[in-house]
Parts: structure tokens; sequence; C-alpha cells
């Protein structure tokens, strides 16, 4: 399939998907019918635009935009590199879902947790999981006192906005259930009692891929939990250096400061919820899904809760970026990233060195991207 770049047109300020070999030539575009010059380069993972100018940066249709790259430079100034990350980190966060980051040890998982809740000046609680981790010990427990002569419930790590599992998989699946409620419902049920989670409710989750020893899998109900799944990767060789630079004295995430609210994040997070997707956009993410159910490489597809997944996400990035709508390529972005972990491979795929990513390439290639007109993408 030829690589494919996107530009804006000059008429109607709508996103224009087309061929790299077009770039420089003018054409008509497909949403307004106006010449328009095709500018633009080979098509990357996520796209985030970042003026040079921060006055800039707080302009657009969508209130999620300003917000969002202030959360990502001030991240930046702990997590070296890793842009793409940061922005799906984001983009999960105003989705309302939750994150899986598998990855090798020492890559900075935990510090972008870190950072993330830094940033945000929201509560951040850590959880070391480990296989005598008990389900009370996550939620919270009834403690008598007696003074009172009665229970007092004492909440648990779960009652933060931002909160870390590390290592999720060596923690036994009694305690790893524990976490299914709050991240489903943002509650936890406790002797009985409900009691809800404080707004907004994050969770990041890390596990280790490598090392299996004395490890409990999460099952697929679980990982369907989480909206996208990322791996950060090791940096490359200029962004280690700089790291180290930084690292010299003291390390940054010290001295972060706060550059947003939760009362700021709950905002945005109504506000993607209104970002538009015409019904070209839905019925797009439903063949999708139902291309993943149907194709001979998987025994499991996506399911339903898939198809709401990639909504959200498809909308969450189309506010990030700065719009009020959602356009195929968002869909075609955040795609791989959420279903990459809901799909199971069939045995005899898997020895023929089928992979899931290589299974999703070809979905997206076999299902026609719809032609969406700027009226209806614009409302």
């Amino acid at each position: 399939m030829a690589a494919m770049s996107k530009s804006i047109c000059a008429s109607c300020g709508q996103r224009i998907e087309f061929p790299a070999e077009l770039a420089g030539k003018q054409v008509a575009c497909p949403n307004c019918g106006a010449k328009t010059l095709l500018t633009g380069g080979p098509q990357q993972t996520i796209r985030i635009p970042k003026q040079k100018d921060p006055a800039e940066r707080e302009t657009g249709s969508s209130p999620a935009a300003p917000l969002a790259n202030r959360i990502i430079d001030n991240i930046e100034k702990v997590i070296v590199g890793k842009r793409n990350e940061i922005v799906l980190t984001l983009v999960a966060l105003l989705a309302e879902g939750h994150v899986l980051l598998e990855d090798v040890p020492g890559v900075a998982k935990t510090m972008l947790a870190r950072a993330l809740a830094r940033s945000l000046g929201c509560t951040f609680k850590r959880i070391q999981c480990t296989p005598d981790l008990l389900p009370n010990d996550i939620t919270g427990s009834s403690i008598f006192n007696p003074k009172t002569a009665d229970f007092e419930f004492r909440p648990g790590p779960l009652f933060a906005q931002i909160v870390l599992a590390d290592e999720i998989n060596r923690a036994t699946p009694r305690a790893q259930s524990a976490l299914l409620e709050a991240m489903a419902e943002q509650k936890i049920t406790a002797d009985g009692v409900n009691y809800d989670l404080p707004p907004p409710f994050f969770l990041i989750a890390t596990q280790n891929p490598i090392d299996h020893e004395g490890t409990f899998p999460l099952p697929e109900a679980q990982l369907d939990r989480f909206l996208v799944r990322l791996s950060l990767g090791y940096p490359q060789a200029e962004s280690e250096i700089a790291m180290l630079q930084r690292l010299q004295l003291r390390h940054p995430i010290n001295d972060l400061q706060e550059v947003a609210s939760a009362t700021e994040v709950l905002e945005c997070q109504r506000a993607v919820r209104t970002v538009h997707a015409d019904e070209k956009v839905s019925r797009y993410i439903v063949q999708l899904i139902q291309a993943t159910r149907e194709h001979p490489d998987l025994s499991l597809g996506g399911s339903p809760r898939a198809s709401m997944a990639l909504l959200h996400a498809a909308q969450s990035f189309a506010a990030v970026n700065g719009f009020d709508f959602v356009m195929p390529d968002d869909v075609k972005q955040m795609f791989a990233h959420v279903l990459g972990h809901r799909l199971i491979l069939r045995p005899e795929s898997r020895l023929r060195k089928r992979t899931v990513g290589r299974v999703l390439d070809e979905v997206l290639n076999a299902v026609p991207v719809p032609q969406v007109p700027a009226q209806a993408a614009a409302r």
C-alpha cells in the first residue's frame, strides 16, 4: 500500500488524506470541491500539532488541545523522546479509559505515571503488586476503633485520582479482580458498601513481558478493560544522552510543576464526549471491528466494547488535535493501539509467524475508508 500523507484544505479547513506521491500538486478537495495545494510528508504513527509559539497552541475549537499541549510539554521535561506514548496516555485519560504499559524494566513506565500526576496536580498512589497482595490491600478495609467501639473504613490506594499498579501480573487473580469494578464503574465495594472513587480516576498498570516466572497473566476479560496498551521501548541515543545530562545533579521529576488541575481534566473529558462522529464514521468503526471477527487468523475478534473504545479514543484523539469532529483518519490512528491487546491469534496462525499487528494492517487495508463531507463532519 502506498504511503499516505495528510493536508489541510485552504478553503474549508478540513483534513485531506492522499498518497504521498501527490504532495505538491493542486487537486479538488473531496470535502468542498475547491482547488487546494497538497502538502505534507509520509504518515507517522501519531501526529499532534506543536507550534513554536506557545500562544498559538491556545487556539482551536477543542479545549482539550491547549490542555494537552501544556501537559505534553511539562512531561517531556522528565520523559525524553517519547512524545507519541505521552500523547496516547493523554488520549486515554481524556477518553476516561485506562492504560496498560508493557515493557522491560527501566524504560520510565513508573516515571511517566508520576510525571502525569504531578502535571495534573492530582492525588497519586502506587500499588506494588506482589503475590501476597490481598484485595483489601487495594480497596481498603474496616478497622475497629476502640474509642467509638465501631468499625471505621480506611480507604486503600485505589482512592486516588491517578493510580499506578506496578507489575500487575505479579498479583494473584484475586487481587487483580479487585481492580475490575474500579476500572469499569469508578467505584469499589467493601464490606457490602459502595464507595465512589474521586474523579478523574485513571489507572496505569505496568507489566514486564519478559520475565514470566511467578507471574499471573492477565485474562482477556481484564485486558479488555484497558483502553490502550503501550510500549515505551528503549530511547534513541541522542534522547538517552539528553536524559543523562538532565540527571547529573537532580532528577527533573522533583522540580516538575503543576500545569493543569483535576477540574480542567474533567471539563475536557466532558468536551471529548461532545466531539461529533458522523454516521459514516460509526459505520466505518463497525466494519473494522466486524472484519476482525471474520479474519481467518483470529480466534477472537473485537467485541462491542472494542467498538465503543475505538470511538471514544478517536474522539479524544481528534479533540487533542484541536478538532470538534472525528474523521476516519483519527480512527485509523487509534485502531492498532485500541485493538492490539483485544485480539487472539489462532495457534496455527502463530506457528506461521503471523502477528496481530500484521492482521490489523490487513484489516485497515481491506476496509474502504469513507468520505465524510465537511458539512457532516463539522455539523
